[in-house]
């Protein structure tokens, strides 16, 4: 019987290559995204259902999971990839923004969870991959928004994970480093209306990629390559560090401490 996989955020990036890589080898694959009638590749795949979930509409996260059960039976897998970045001043940013980022990269993540979580337990195994980031290990200036829904991802994946250890479900945490050679094509930006944050912000984006410049970084495809480890390595295994640029800045946190790898990152950004 064909092991299945729920993936959100299917429409691009890390989700397409993801679903795209599970087809290949051999997996029903349940794609998900806001818009599916907008898909044009994946819905010509064998043994791929595109199907809508907004991660910001429970009602979307349960047609979903039903529209899975429905169609193959069973979830074995489920890929939370659904999320954005959104970099810039704090003091600039304003309350729908600040709910918009929880809400997708952390409350969504949660709802889609919660969702799947009675269904795998009724049959006796599954596997949740909560796709997080090296920022959600280390803090950076302008990311006081993205990294501390990726703190919470942490927190809570680490967490679920001993709840739902006797259940034979494992839950596993995927960090990426940095990906696209330009760093802020991805993101979505807080506009700044405090002229004294200017010069900061110009040295963090001027020098954001020097500390790591040397150092390869990994791909989508090595981002869907460690994905699928994770949901078939069978290890009790928490995390898995993706791009030597990632475990750059983890090892510097991890064997440093705080005091020192804080000053680093002010050494590194704030001239």
């Amino acid at each position: 019987m064909k092991k299945t996989v729920l993936v959100t955020g299917a429409s691009s990036g890390f989700g397409r290559e993801i679903a795209k890589l599970f087809q290949r080898n051999g997996w029903n694959v349940v794609a998900t995204m806001r818009s599916p009638e907008k898909e044009a590749e994946l819905s010509t795949l064998e043994n791929v259902w595109v199907t809508k979930l907004d991660v910001q509409d429970a009602g979307s996260i349960k047609a979903a999971v039903c529209t899975a059960i429905d169609k193959v039976g069973r979830i074995d897998v489920v890929v939370n990839n659904a999320g954005y970045g959104l970099m810039g001043v704090f003091e600039s940013s304003t309350r729908e923004q600040i709910k918009r980022q929880f809400d997708v990269n952390l409350f969504g993540l949660m709802d889609v969870t919660k969702e799947v979580l009675p269904h795998l337990r009724s049959q006796g195994e599954g596997v949740i991959i909560n796709v997080s980031s090296f920022g959600g290990v280390v803090g950076l200036p302008f990311g006081s928004l993205y990294n501390s829904t990726k703190f919470a991802v942490e927190g809570f994946s680490e967490s679920l994970s001993h709840e739902l250890f006797k259940f034979n479900i494992a839950v596993k945490i995927v960090e990426p480093g940095g990906v696209h050679t330009n760093f802020r094509a991805g993101l979505d930006m807080i506009k700044n209306e405090i002229p004294e944050y200017n010069p900061l912000m110009a040295s963090f984006f001027a020098n954001y990629t020097k500390p790591t410049e040397h150092l390869s970084k990994a791909t989508a495809e090595d981002v869907a390559h460690t994905i699928y480890t994770a949901a078939t390595d069978g290890k009790a295994q928490l995390r898995y560090v993706i791009g030597n640029d990632a475990q750059f800045y983890i090892d510097t946190k991890m064997n440093h401490g705080d005091q020192a790898f804080i000053q680093s990152i002010r050494n590194f950004f704030i001239k």
